[in-house]
């Protein structure tokens, strides 16, 4: 993170400008603020701005809209930022392309550390590192080799096709209709059951205690995230 670092506040509530604003600045980072959907559409688009968090309940259109045509052009980071905790509001906002959703209310210090991570996922995609490191689990990409401790995994093609998406993804949520559209295909006929069976199966190669993970961490009804170095 620098100075020039423009994170968009797409909210109507004047009260969490309020809030945000000064705590974000004292953080380092430059903040623009809109209150619309379509102003934060042309705002996106003009440029300079690295991270989106926006509200889904805008006066001119849903936020998840707002999602989706970001998306048509963009893959900077966007962190819901909702008092809406359905569940299925989660997953469509997500498999539209956010890249994290945090309920109101939430603490300063959760946010920044969410804002941190989703920069640095944005960097590391950027950049595409071909070696991944969480913890004592290793990631070769470029080698299709997994060691945990130094020592070597034995993974199955979609094992390994799991993980890689997670890391790919690291410190974000995966929903299980993203996980299905990267393992098995954005057309496979795949439920939810399958997803749950194979990350058992990679958690009991990856996780030292299977049954309390500390790497691949469940997100309750959306999916799954991959605990990088960078988690608070």
């Amino acid at each position: 993170m620098t100075e020039t670092t423009t994170i968009l506040l797409v909210d109507d509530e004047p009260q969490i400008a309020r809030w945000l604003n000064p705590s974000l600045r004292a953080a380092g980072y430059a903040v623009d603020n809109a209150e619309t959907g379509t102003a934060a559409l042309a705002r996106a688009a003009a440029g300079p701005c690295e991270l989106i968090l926006l509200d889904l309940g805008l006066p001119d259109m849903d936020g998840k809209d707002v999602i989706a045509r970001v998306r048509e052009w963009s893959e900077m980071p966007i962190i819901v930022l909702s008092a809406r905790d359905q569940e299925a509001e989660k997953v469509t906002a997500l498999d539209l392309g956010a890249d994290d959703f945090v309920n109101k209310p939430v603490g300063i210090d959760e946010l920044l550390a969410r804002i941190r991570a989703s920069l640095r996922n944005r960097a590391r995609r950027a950049t595409q590192a071909p070696v991944f490191r969480s913890g004592d689990l290793e990631i070769n990409l470029a080698a299709r080799r997994v060691k945990v401790e130094g020592e070597e995994m034995r993974l199955t093609p979609r094992e390994y096709d799991l993980l890689k998406a997670l890391a790919r993804h690291a410190g974000m949520v995966l929903t299980h209709a993203q996980i299905i559209a990267l393992v098995w295909g954005p057309d496979a006929s795949v439920e939810a059951q399958h997803v749950r069976v194979l990350m058992a199966q990679l958690r009991n190669k990856i996780e030292a205690d299977p049954s309390n993970p500390r790497l691949l961490l469940t997100e309750t009804g959306v999916g799954y995230r991959l605990r990088s170095d960078d988690d608070g």
